[in-house]
């Protein structure tokens, strides 16, 4: 099986940013650990800041992977464009946040991707891509 991790704006900054909310360990980091729990699983990484970008990895991700989870952090809650393109492909798509959403600013109570993903896992920690991961292995 083969997944690709799509990160959005910001979650770059991992490690750095605000780790009462999103802890103290890089994505980099994590996904190692990923990489090394999951070792038959084949799993891929990618981050962008920038819309467009996020939105052409899903398509490129619809011809090669089996699915894909997707944190696409503040796009979520704005980019219609990205809840197009995980409408627009085949595969699945779990759409992951590492905070609660709900348990925040009333704008991140929304999701413009929720409608079409397979699933949503929120308020987690980074567990959140563990849990998705599983999720896909357990349906193969």
């Amino acid at each position: 099986m083969k997944i690709l991790i799509i990160n959005g704006p910001n979650l770059n900054m991992l490690g750095k940013r605000e780790p009462e909310i999103y802890g103290s360990e890089t994505f980099e980091d994590y996904f190692t650990q990923l990489q090394f729990k999951f070792k038959d699983t084949e799993l891929s990484y990618y981050q962008s800041n920038i819309e467009g970008e996020l939105i052409s990895k899903l398509h490129e991700a619809n011809e090669s992977f089996n699915g894909v989870v997707l944190n696409g952090a503040a796009y979520t809650h704005t980019s219609v464009g990205l809840g197009d393109a995980v409408a627009s492909i085949s595969i699945p798509v779990i759409e992951v946040h590492i905070s609660n959403t709900f348990a925040r600013e009333e704008f991140r109570h929304h999701s413009y991707l929720s409608k079409y993903a397979k699933g949503i896992i929120v308020g987690f920690g980074l567990k959140s891509y563990d849990l998705a991961i599983e999720n896909f292995l357990m349906e193969q």
